[in-house]
């Protein structure tokens, strides 16, 4: 994929994060040793330092495995790096940042911006260079396949006449019944294209699902079944108006890392914890979504 295209994604993101958290100092996005974005605050230099550093640790670290994220903290501020698909954030914020809120922020707006960047032109440029560097067959090959296409092309006009003769024989000899055949033939697909409306004219329009963000919390405890989410009772409340008499059995949650699955749900027991935006979630489904307490993820209603 073009890099311009990522980098015109990113760095409005980055932009968007510095307005609604003025504690971020600075923010960039490298890959692969190169800088993809930057926001306006951060000097050019300072980033390729950055990345040059990052680098040098990432050596010296490949006899334990990749590194994933890395957090410095000093007096003065924090320094964070952490990896996102193929993609380095390095974030820089004072030391009166809200670090959740910062967090929140960065792995909700990066991941989306990247997925946007995808859609907007999803080829990569590495196969755009295969594409143009493949060899020319030889001259040995290049005989063989022009043989090979005149033997093709004469069995496709043979194929072609043999069919031509079949279809003139059978309008020789019975017209009257392709005709019938035909007329019965139309007359059906006008019965069902007649049936297909008036169903949907009859059918109720229903709106979308409407798709909330919640906040993971553990669920847990004797008797508790391992395929059921608890909701906040406000948000089924929604779905009830929004459906009337359908029936919402399951919901589909989804995590950051696009991950998704369909499962039962029940409302939030406990009074206090009403309103709080939250959704309760067993060890199972949050291992089969790898998500974990505190980390967003989407619910919508599946309605039948």
């Amino acid at each position: 994929m073009s890099e311009q295209v990522y980098a015109f994604a990113l760095e409005s993101t980055l932009d968007e994060i510095q307005n609604a958290c003025p504690e971020v100092i600075s923010n960039l996005i490298f890959k692969k040793g190169k800088l993809i974005a930057k926001d306006k605050n951060t000097k050019e230099n300072i980033a390729n330092h950055t990345i040059k550093a990052f680098d040098a640790l990432t050596e010296r670290a490949e006899a334990i495995g990749d590194v994933e994220k890395i957090k410095i903290q000093s007096t003065e501020g924090k320094v964070s790096i952490a990896a996102t698909k193929d993609f380095y954030l390095t974030t820089v914020s004072s030391k009166k940042a809200d670090e959740k809120y910062v967090n929140t922020l960065t792995r909700i707006l990066i991941p989306i911006a990247i997925r946007l960047a995808e859609k907007i032109q999803p080829a990569s440029i590495e196969s755009e260079a295969v594409m143009t560097e493949e060899a020319e067959p030889e001259e040995d090959d290049k005989d063989e396949a022009t043989e090979g296409a005149i033997d093709a092309n004469e069995a496709i006009e043979e194929k072609a006449i043999d069919e031509i003769d079949e279809a003139e024989e059978i309008e020789t000899y019975h017209p009257d019944e392709i005709e019938e055949e035909t007329a019965t033939t139309e007359l059906e697909e006008t019965e069902q294209v007649d049936e297909l409306e008036d169903e949907i004219d009859t059918a109720p329009l229903l709106p979308e699902p409407p798709v909330t963000q919640l906040i993971v919390e553990n669920l847990g405890g004797l008797l508790v079944p391992s395929d059921t989410v608890r909701v906040d009772q406000e948000v089924i409340n929604q779905w009830s108006e929004l459906y009337g008499d359908n029936k919402i059995k399951e919901v589909e949650v989804e995590a950051l890392n696009g991950k998704t699955i369909r499962c039962k749900f029940k409302k939030i027991k406990k009074s206090k914890d009403a309103g709080k935006g939250i959704v309760k979630m067993p060890e199972k489904i949050q291992l089969t979504l790898e998500t974990q307490q505190g980390e967003l993820v989407t619910v919508k209603p599946i309605v039948e």
